[in-house]
């Protein structure tokens, strides 16, 4: 059995990532899902979180997914992320900025028209990237 496969993250605009590795820890609609080589086959839904992986170096790494499709064929793996962002791509004062004004939707539903799910998405899209960009720093 390989001590490898191939993992490929792409969104609709770009591949972020096409390379061997030794593990890769992706975010699932219903909890984390860990693959290693050899896993079986598998087609599922992708959540909103931090996608962590180690390269075939050893080198670990991650970036911050949202949604999507990931399928496990063979020693390939395929993450089609409707978004996705490396974590040096992540603003956080602006994700910081993006989950308080979210917050204050969700919390201010008397107050108007508010779109619940949409609030709610945002802030679960802000809080994946500041989880992830804080444990990228650690």
């Amino acid at each position: 059995m390989a001590d490898t496969f191939l993992l490929e993250v792409a969104t609709p605009a770009r591949l972020l990532i096409g390379e061997a590795v030794r593990e890769v820890t992706i975010p699932g609609a219903s909890g984390e899902v860990c693959i290693l080589p050899g896993h079986a086959a598998l087609l599922g839904a992708v959540g909103a979180g931090e996608l962590r992986y180690t390269l075939e170096t050893g080198e670990k790494n991650s970036m911050v997914v949202f949604g999507g499709w990931v399928e496990v064929n063979g020693d390939i793996v395929r993450v089609l992320a409707a978004s996705a962002e490396r974590l040096n791509e992540i603003d956080v004062a602006r994700a910081e900025a993006a989950f308080q004004r979210a917050s204050e939707r969700v919390n201010g539903i008397g107050s108007g028209h508010v779109d619940l799910a949409r609030a709610l998405n945002a802030m679960k899209r802000a809080q994946a990237r500041l989880a992830a960009a804080r444990n990228g720093r650690d």
